[in-house]
């Protein structure tokens, strides 16, 4: 019988995937369509990707898949063969990610989940085939120029704080199942206005293009395949970016640059800085954004207290945090969870 899940520590998975030499390409991908028996699914993709060496994070869901991963250049095509194999999935859009190494993941994980994007929505009337129309890039631009336009980050804080579009609209909420209503009631009064509503790679804007349109609105389109794809195409066609600074990426890497603007300030100090980092003390891995100076300061750690732990001995600190495990909260980080502990306003 094959092994569904991985067996290997994580400290042994790094060490493997740093010792490995030949390069590898990171692509994230998703869709929307049903799959009757994700289980099963989730058991075929793992058998096929693991053969293929593949790493990364992937969901699957009765309404689809989200993928974020990493594949062995040299079997990049081997890869994409058996991916537009899969009913639904072919000719599927592969964003490749703008900064990489190579390095943003190191084991294989494929989870099933109620959603491939917890939304909140109960409504049994709602779907995703009546959603808004695609824009890309040089129909971004255009749009973007007219008064016309609106334009709403359907991202977290977090990852609006290092990088958005010009004249880009936050709706001010730590999780996207909130930032669904609260997108259409700020948006209420402006139903005859064209709405373009973007995200890091297309999944979240693509079902709010049709949580508006489920709701009354008209005009609305969404970036097609997220920032990523945005980012790609200018630079083929010589565009001059409309995102400024940083796109936050949920991998090892945790931001792309898009541009050099840097539009956000260090935690600790406020010095310009637009570099995420998580918290040294395993007892705490609060993600937040640290200069180089601070990250001296408090050897890599939120807070002095922090920076007092990882000072002691391993034996203390395991003793110290027995019962906490933040371990797989690296992406905690939500304004009501920062502004204590790093004493800012955000």
């Amino acid at each position: 019988m094959s092994v569904l899940h991985n067996r290997i520590s994580n400290k042994e998975l790094k060490e493997n995937l740093y010792q490995e030499n030949f390069p590898r390409t990171t692509i994230s991908f998703y869709q929307y369509f049903t799959i009757q028996d994700p289980l099963a699914f989730r058991d075929e993709l793992y058998k096929a990707l693991n053969l293929l060496q593949v790493f990364g994070r992937i969901y699957i869901a009765t309404e689809g898949i989200n993928a974020q991963i990493s594949v062995p250049t040299h079997l990049f095509e081997d890869f994409k063969t058996y991916l537009y194999s899969i009913k639904g999935l072919e000719g599927i859009r592969l964003n490749i990610a703008v900064n990489d190494n190579g390095k943003s993941f190191w084991v294989l994980r494929i989870k099933h989940r109620s959603k491939i994007v917890a939304d909140g929505i109960e409504d049994e009337s709602f779907s995703m085939e009546n959603k808004g129309n695609y824009v890309n890039a040089v129909q971004m631009n255009e749009l973007l120029n007219s008064p016309e336009t609106i334009v709403i980050d359907m991202r977290n804080h977090y990852e609006y704080e290092v990088g958005h579009f010009v004249n880009a609209i936050e709706i001010p909420s730590d999780t996207f199942r909130e930032q669904l209503p609260m997108a259409a009631e700020m948006m209420k009064e402006k139903k005859d206005k064209n709405i373009i509503m973007y995200c890091t790679g297309g999944i979240r804007c693509e079902k709010a293009s049709a949580y508006m349109m489920h709701h009354g609105f008209k005009n609305v389109f969404h970036l097609e395949g997220g920032i990523i794809n945005y980012a790609n195409q200018i630079k083929e066609v010589g565009l001059e970016s409309q995102f400024k600074g940083k796109n936050f990426v949920f991998d090892d890497r945790l931001g792309e640059k898009i541009t050099e603007d840097i539009i956000s300030k260090c935690h600790q100090c406020g010095a310009p800085c637009d570099t995420h980092t998580n918290c040294k003390n395993d007892g705490c891995h609060l993600l937040f954004i640290q200069c180089p100076s601070c990250a001296e300061t408090y050897a890599g750690c939120c807070t002095q207290a922090c920076t007092d732990i990882v000072h002691l001995p391993e034996e203390k600190q395991i003793e110290l945090r027995k019962g906490i495990d933040k371990g797989q909260q690296i992406f905690n980080k939500s304004k009501q969870r920062l502004r204590p502990r790093l004493g800012i306003d955000i």
